[in-house]
């Protein structure tokens, strides 16, 4: 049976095939608690570092001989917060333009595997230290690969859709981004008694394009006001001509659900409701 007549059977006959199991070899910890502090594309500039430690299998550490050598690897993972996916997706970057799902790396797939390239900074035991990815804390990890650069880059290929859009974003940022008063108190408050500072990835996506987007989590306020979601968090903000202000940061989660007991999983709570209590307006 050659591979087409393969593939045809499997379509016919997909309800009858048993599912593939796969299992975790190990858990990242990084920390980024939502998506929203996960860059599309870490940004190796800055400091980071994030541990994927192996589970207590035998021979998982055994399998990490010989990996010291390699400066990167490839992890492949589960977005394990999806539950669903659709053939046509709104990418965050670029004008609001729906693209088939395969041509872009959306994380709500059939099967929702991600992957990618990390730096090795080091092993220690069952432990691997990496340096700045783009997953959020407890990813489930399915395998590990070594980067070879003769193999995995091919910097000439065509980049599809994505062409026009990366050079737009090479260019000087379209909006300046400024801070009210009251949002500077906020954001450093928040900083400083709660460590959460979501002013770069804020700054980053508000500079490239304010406008109402699905993905990127902006929604009108009203006739002149907008919001932008921020992984727990939202920031308003208005436009005037080619300046972003943001006004005010507001917890994402209203008091009714913030008490419940129910909902102590939210990210950020105490904070949250620490921050509805020094302003409740």
């Amino acid at each position: 049976m050659d591979c087409r007549a393969v593939i045809d059977w499997l379509g016919r006959n997909r309800r009858l095939q048993p599912s593939l199991t796969l299992h975790p070899i190990g858990f990242i910890t990084t920390h980024k608690q939502v998506k929203f502090q996960a860059l599309h594309q870490p940004a190796e500039a800055q400091p980071e570092q994030n541990v994927l430690e192996l589970l207590p299998e035998p021979g998982y550490q055994q399998a990490l001989q010989d990996l010291a050598g390699f400066s990167r690897v490839w992890l492949l993972w589960w977005f394990h917060r999806n539950e669903s996916w659709r053939p046509l997706v709104l990418p965050p970057r670029g004008p609001a333009q729906r693209r088939g799902l395969f041509a872009t790396r959306s994380p709500h797939r059939p099967n929702p595997l991600g992957l990618t390239p990390v730096q090795l900074l080091g092993i220690e035991g069952r432990r691997l230290l990496l340096g700045p990815c783009d997953l959020v804390d407890g990813t489930p990890i399915f395998d590990i690969k070594p980067y070879i650069a003769a193999y995995d880059a091919f910097p000439e290929a065509d980049n599809g859709w994505m062409e026009e859009v990366e050079s737009a974003l090479r260019g000087p940022p379209k909006f300046a981004v400024r801070f009210a008063a009251l949002a500077v108190t906020q954001a450093e408050w928040l900083f400083e008694n709660w460590k959460i500072d979501f002013r770069p990835r804020l700054i980053e996506l508000l500079a490239i394009d304010p406008s109402p987007h699905r993905t990127r989590r902006i929604r009108r306020r009203g006739a002149a006001l907008f919001t932008i979601g921020c992984g727990g968090w939202r920031a308003v903000f208005s436009v005037a001509e080619e300046v972003v202000t943001v006004l005010v940061l507001e917890p994402g989660y209203p008091l009714r659900f913030l008490n419940n007991p129910d909902y102590e999983a939210l990210p950020d709570r105490e904070a949250q409701l620490a921050c509805w209590g020094r302003w409740p307006e």
